[in-house]
């Protein structure tokens, strides 16, 4: 088998870079929020496949006149895709770049999942070709980008395999220079795409039950499920968000982590374990007027629904405990408004300095963060919107000790 600084020299025409120990760690570490081996191992691929191309795309475009490189969807997204379907997308101004990771080492062609080919908002304009390889010693872990081809000549040359839902082209029709792609992004490479085939709220329940079963490897295969109906649900970010959701809760459990707190429920004052109504807080015995008072300038501002969570902070900190606030305010049909605080409890006036607030993004990125000083009757976040489908966490730590809320609008 060739080096890592062999295959540079022997493919001139191809992109080689390097994997290092730290991206393997990170990209691990990333994939284990999915509901079993396989779907594991292939978010650890394309996470290392697309963080790696993504940074090294960013500074070959640097010092060209083109719009910079962005994570198709979302970062947020990435888990609910890579659940049940192989790639990752970049956005390039109007263009989207698909890769297609493999650790297969003589490549001779390139297999790509038909949902990013034939559901209009996923489909590509250029496909990548990437081999992974993990084997080889630790500082010559590479990947290396084989070629691409477009969306049109996939359509048009490629064969269409009716078994494995792909679209299949020869490696030896790949264009190896990623120069040229560069040259045609502003000529029209992506083939006209049907509209998808329309699937009612009744028909999506069906097939969340069904294809929500985490024991079912292959839910984009499910022959009783056709691919019209399999598409209609992953492009739709709010029912892909529930099959992702509902394929891990049986990890969740395993973990003893708390479940998804589902936030579009809590307008009908439903709230998962754990969370109830401020109000009913409200009316205890165990809270103060103090309390009451932060509540009223919640509502002012328009927050229609909150809810509280009590969380005990542990022996060590004296089993002190604090409420983790929510107040949701339904901006329109599609987007939530989103406050979050952190309040003493049980009659104490001030937080424990120290304690910390965050923000994170569904990969565990940190998106805001907030720490108590002395004598702070409460920490809170910036208020943010979020739209239908979307996650995030809520985390509360302090020394030794941290918890975090998963949720989705």
């Amino acid at each position: 088998m060739f080096s890592f600084n062999e295959l540079k020299i022997a493919s001139s025409n191809q992109l080689w870079l390097n994997i290092s120990s730290t991206d393997k760690k990170k990209a691990w570490e990333q994939a284990q929020s999915h509901s079993n081996t396989l779907a594991r191992y292939n978010a650890y691929l394309n996470h290392l496949s697309l963080y790696i191309f993504f940074n090294w795309l960013t500074e070959w475009l640097a010092e060209e006149s083109v719009a910079k490189p962005s994570i198709f969807p979302s970062e947020d997204s990435l888990p609910s895709i890579w659940e049940v379907v192989n790639a990752a997308a970049i956005t390039l101004g109007e263009k989207r770049i698909v890769l297609i990771p493999s650790e297969t080492i003589d490549l001779e062609e390139l297999c790509v999942p038909q949902e990013w080919v034939d559901i209009p908002s996923f489909a590509g304009d250029y496909y990548l070709a990437v081999q992974v390889n993990l084997e080889a010693n630790e500082d010559e872990c590479f990947l290396g980008v084989l070629g691409f081809t477009t969306h049109r000549l996939l359509k048009n040359f490629g064969r269409y395999n009716a078994n494995e839902r792909t679209y299949v082209l020869a490696a030896k029709n790949l264009t190896e220079n990623l120069s040229v792609m560069l040259m045609t992004l502003g000529l029209p490479v992506q083939e006209e795409i049907p509209e998808l085939f329309t699937v009612s709220e009744a028909e999506a329940h069906k097939l969340l039950q069904l294809l929500g079963n985490s024991s079912i490897y292959f839910p984009r295969l499910r022959v009783d499920v056709p691919f019209e109906q399999w598409a209609a649900l992953l492009d739709n970010d709010e029912w892909r968000t529930q099959l992702y959701h509902r394929r891990i809760g049986g990890l969740a459990i395993a973990k003893n982590t708390a479940s998804v707190n589902n936030l579009s429920n809590w307008f009908q004052n439903i709230f998962e374990t754990g969370w109830q109504s401020l109000n009913t807080i409200l009316n205890t015995e165990s809270e103060n007027l103090a309390f009451a008072f932060r509540q009223r300038e919640l509502t002012v501002g328009g927050v229609s629904v909150e809810g509280v969570k009590l969380i005990d902070l542990g022996i060590q900190l004296g089993n002190h405990s604090v409420a983790l606030l929510v107040g949701l305010t339904q901006e329109d049909e599609q987007k939530v408004g989103i406050r979050v605080q952190l309040h003493p409890s049980h009659g104490q006036t001030y937080l424990p300095p120290n304690i910390k607030l965050a923000l994170l993004s569904s990969s565990g990125a940190t998106l805001q963060e907030f720490q108590s000083r002395t004598q702070d009757n409460l920490i809170q976040l910036k208020r943010f919107t979020c739209p239908k489908g979307k996650t995030f966490k809520i985390q509360v730590a302090i020394d030794n000790f941290n918890i975090t809320e998963d949720f989705v609008v």
